[in-house]
């Protein structure tokens, strides 16, 4: 069943090749496959968090002069949104291993290694 899928596709996109009176209307300047390989980057940052706990503690510090015991409240306030962000982001990544979701780009290319494509074109 799935090769007949691959074949009815293989079929379309040699149509397209040829298009009408066999005149090409897609010219590949590269065999059209995929590559056995995946770009190893690295996953982007998330946003950034408790910003607006440090602008207050920031201020703070700034209308006391730098006095640590005047703005214990504000203090306390940041270092409860640093743990909570940080238990958040350990729940998140531990998530995202049990769902699988996508695969890491080192993953991915052992994966395409062990299974390459057809070296042929259509």
């Amino acid at each position: 069943m799935a090769t007949q899928g691959g074949i009815a596709f293989q079929e379309k996109v040699s149509r397209l090749l040829r298009g009408q009176n066999g005149k090409p209307v897609l010219k590949p300047n590269r065999a059209l496959v995929l590559k056995d390989a995946v770009a190893n980057r690295k996953p982007k940052k998330g946003e950034a968090s408790c910003i607006t706990e440090m602008s207050v503690l920031m201020a703070c510090w700034k209308q006391n002069n730098f006095v640590d015991t005047l703005c214990s409240n504000e203090i306390n306030s940041f270092y409860m949104c640093v743990e909570k962000a940080q238990a958040d982001a350990k729940n998140k990544a531990a998530q995202s291993n049990i769902q699988g979701g996508r695969l890491p780009p080192k993953q991915a290319t052992a994966l395409l290694k062990r299974y390459p494509n057809l070296c042929k074109e259509i």
